[in-house]
């Protein structure tokens, strides 16, 4: 009797770990574009790994669906929250939400406008913005030898992305080695593709009628810079020497620069991203200490250290 109980116990001492990891987590995603379906990828890969399921919503960039969402989430008593947000301006609720239900908050990719308020019982998972758009902007300041006219294409200015590495951008150029670069124009492209080949499309006629000519481009994501480049060919004014910078290093973008066209880009590890925060969401689950900012570093992707990124997909 004494051989079976101890036995039953072993078991039991056995499976524990594994039964504490069988968590349920809530993934509330601001949207599913090309950037943030690897970051959800990176999210479902690292449950699986560990044996919790994800029930996942997505917003479709409403900021009122979203709350509505997180909410529902609540309801089905999820163990933990990871929320990729809408507007980063208004985290401040999504925070006050989990934590009066006691539910552990993880927002990942877009930092929060409540950061430094954030109890022990949330973090961000992410990469410092300050680090992109300055790493673009001094490659593109490079390869324009310091001199001409760029057009800066900007994401959702609710989301702390686009603010900073636009800031990054104006910091960068127009100073020091840079001086002799000016912004020409800012669009807003809210982070799509259709959006900034219809602006750059009718930039680039004003430009025709007006005499005014940009030399580069410069998008606060890929999906913009790829529609920057289909708008220049549309327009018959692309040239290989063309320069368009972008940041994710997208596949699409890899690609687009394989073929000598995307000629900047910066690695933001979306799926580390994504894995990082289910890793961040069982820590808090169990109660162990996460730094509030667990960063996931940003890297520079160039033509001549493409082969390494085009090797990761």
């Amino acid at each position: 009797m004494k051989h079976i109980r101890a036995r039953a116990l072993l078991a039991l001492a056995l499976t524990a770990p594994f039964a504490a990891q069988a968590q349920k987590i809530g993934l509330a995603m601001s949207e599913v574009d090309a950037f943030l379906s690897l970051l959800k990828n990176g999210v479902q890969v690292a449950s699986a790994r560990v044996g919790a399921s994800v029930v996942m919503e997505n917003a479709q960039t409403d900021k009122v669906t979203q709350l509505n969402q997180i909410q529902s989430l609540i309801a089905q008593k999820v163990d933990a929250l990871i929320v990729v947000p809408v507007d980063t301006s208004a985290t401040q609720r999504i925070t006050s939400m989990a934590m009066n239900a006691g539910i552990p908050l993880i927002y990942v990719n877009r930092k929060p406008a409540d950061f430094e308020q954030l109890p022990s019982g949330a973090a961000f998972v992410g990469s410092d913005e300050k680090v992109s758009g300055t790493l673009q902007a001094r490659e593109v300041c490079r390869l324009m030898n310091g001199r001409g006219h760029v057009l800066v294409l900007m994401g959702d200015l609710s989301n702390e992305a686009a603010r900073t590495r636009t800031q990054d951008v104006e910091d960068v150029l127009g100073t020091g080695l840079c001086s002799g670069i000016k912004v020409l124009d800012k669009r807003i492209g809210n982070w799509s593709r259709d959006r900034a080949r219809m602006i750059t499309t009718n930039i680039l006629a004003a430009a025709k009628l007006s005499g005014k000519r940009f030399d580069a481009i410069i998008a606060n994501n890929d999906e913009m810079a790829l529609g920057a480049i289909a708008a220049l060919k549309a327009a018959q004014q692309w040239t290989p020497e063309f320069i368009v910078g972008g940041i994710d290093a997208t596949p699409d973008a890899l690609q687009s620069m394989r073929e000598g066209e995307l000629k900047v880009t910066v690695f933001q590890n979306a799926e580390a991203q994504g894995g990082r925060a289910v890793e961040a969401a069982l820590r808090l689950i169990r109660q162990q200490p996460v730094q509030r900012f667990v960063d996931v570093p940003f890297e520079l992707v160039t033509p001549p250290s493409l082969p390494k990124y085009l090797a990761k997909n």
